[in-house]
């Protein structure tokens, strides 16, 4: 039997995480990158199962999750599973879990989206060019609307890298094709 995840790993789950992660520590008092930390005492601990858990809630992948807390995965899954009960029963977990989520929820819902395909794709190719090999195909959304970016395997990085900055403020959401 082979594992399937329930989510896709998408491209942009590290960052996005890694701001939810930037953005719990702020807020709750620890310096940045202390939710990798081993530590089991609770004022790491509290604040890593809540970014954990709206991590999880923006549908980033229970192994990106993972690699950043510098957990295992089945951990994760143990997180999201207790998510419910913590909720109702703990309150400190509640209430770091209720600012930290509106915090998150209050930035990218200031990010401006792109309301067709056509000006979605005439503002990425301000930074990029097409590839005539096709290779790789980069899949933008940005809320309902998305287009398709054609490259090549060697210039990939490259127009990845450019892509991530012309939508950096921008909400979106990157996913990657072979095609070769």
């Amino acid at each position: 039997m082979t594992y399937r995840s329930r989510r896709p790993l998408k491209i942009d789950d590290k960052e996005k995480f890694n701001h939810i992660c930037e953005l719990t520590t702020s807020l709750v008092g620890l310096r940045k990158g202390s939710l990798g930390f081993k530590s089991r005492r609770q004022e790491i601990h509290l604040p890593r199962l809540v970014a954990a858990n709206i991590g999880l809630l923006n549908d980033i992948h229970h192994r990106v999750i993972a690699e950043v807390l510098n957990r295992h995965r089945s951990l994760i899954y143990h997180y999201e599973h207790t998510h419910g009960g913590n909720y109702m029963s703990w309150q400190k977990y509640r209430e770091i879990f209720n600012l930290v989520h509106q915090a998150y929820t209050e930035i990218e819902e200031s990010k401006p989206s792109f309301k067709d395909n056509r000006a979605l794709k005439r503002h990425i190719l301000e930074f990029v060019k097409e590839s005539e090999k096709c290779q790789v195909e980069i899949l933008v959304t940005s809320e309902k609307v998305g287009c398709k970016i054609i490259t090549s395997y060697r210039e990939f990085s490259y127009v990845l890298k450019n892509i991530k900055f012309a939508l950096a403020n921008y909400r979106h959401s990157i996913d990657v094709n072979l095609l070769g």
